[in-house]
């Protein structure tokens, strides 16, 4: 089974062009890490302060050493502050 990470984003309104910039830069870093499978980021097509990542990892391991990572601690540091808010859940890709 996968580890999947779905995180609910709500951005400041006056922070969407910054935020976006923060996560498109974390969401291909981990593309290039060898236990992500998959990392999506969704928009509300009515509103684009509401975001949904769906992010696919091999095993918990893998979705670990993704959150030790340089680009993973930047966006931490630099990116959620730009938030409204931010939830998060963790589910197991069966099959």
């Amino acid at each position: 089974m996968s580890f999947v990470l779905e995180v609910q984003i709500r951005i400041k309104p006056e922070n969407v062009e910054r935020f976006m910039a923060a996560i498109a830069e974390n969401a291909s870093a981990a593309r290039s890490e060898p236990g992500c499978l998959g990392f999506d980021v969704n928009v509300d097509p009515q509103d684009a302060t509401k975001l949904m990542l769906y992010e696919t990892y091999r095993d918990e391991k893998a979705f670990q050493a993704h959150q030790d990572g340089a680009a993973f601690k930047k966006y931490l540091a630099e990116g959620v502050p730009l938030l409204a808010s931010r939830e998060r859940r963790i589910w197991k890709k069966v099959g």
